[in-house]
């Protein structure tokens, strides 16, 4: 069961301005990959179903972070289906992202108040996963689904629309602004963020302190808006 409702996971995301996501299928690689992050002063991550027994890991982590890190909201990514998301719901998923948008992952996050984020790449899809109840929209890809100006054209006879970018976003200050001065509600950051090189030589810091300064520019880029 969640230990987050859906009000706090959407706020949280608004409030912090970035999700980040990654995948290891070693649970002590993963659990200093969210020391790390929270050290940085993030408050949730994505842990995307990708590997074989991603599950597992991603149950481990769960049940060490209740105890560890108590105030990260931890969630899934890449679930397509219904009974991929009830698998992890029932693991303990605080929210549930997806690449698309799926009308029986809506219900079923619906029945159970947990937050979805589904994968949209037109105004259609967004305005379909709008009507399901979702309130933040994954622009995915965002790099090659239009960018800062799709989320320009969406915003500005849809001003009520939330979007999160996720795909072609970076820690840098040029790619932040961009995202941020078009509109979007917050941005998901995976491999720039968390970085396979960094994981790979054991140097957690450089992801804490990349964390910390890409906080630190969404909240001063939010604040000269």
């Amino acid at each position: 069961m969640a230990r987050f409702d859906r009000l706090t996971v959407y706020n949280t995301a608004l409030a912090d301005g970035m999700v980040p996501l990654f995948y290891h299928g070693d649970i002590e690689v993963a659990k200093q990959v969210v020391a790390a992050l929270a050290a940085g002063g993030c408050h949730m991550l994505e842990f995307t179903n990708r590997g074989d027994f991603a599950i597992e890991v991603f149950s481990a982590l769960i049940k060490h972070c209740a105890k560890a890190h108590p105030e990260m909201i931890i969630g899934v990514g890449s679930v397509e289906d219904a009974p991929t998301a009830a698998l992890y719901l029932a693991h303990g998923a605080n929210f549930v992202v997806g690449p698309v948008f799926n009308e029986e992952v809506a219900r079923l996050c619906n029945r159970r108040k947990v937050a979805y984020f589904p994968g949209c790449s037109s105004l259609t899809e967004v305005a379909q996963a709008e009507e399901w109840g979702v309130e933040i929209v994954k622009l995915f890809p965002g790099n090659t689904a239009g960018g800062p100006e799709f989320v320009k054209a969406v915003r500005a006879p849809r001003p009520w629309t939330r979007i999160m970018p996720t795909g072609g976003v970076s820690p840098d200050e040029a790619n932040l602004r961009g995202w941020f001065e078009a509109g979007v509600a917050c941005v998901g950051m995976g491999s720039q963020l968390v970085r396979s090189d960094w994981i790979a030589a054991g140097d957690y810091q450089k992801i804490t302190e990349a964390t910390r300064a890409a906080l630190e520019l969404i909240r001063t880029i939010r604040a000269k808006k």
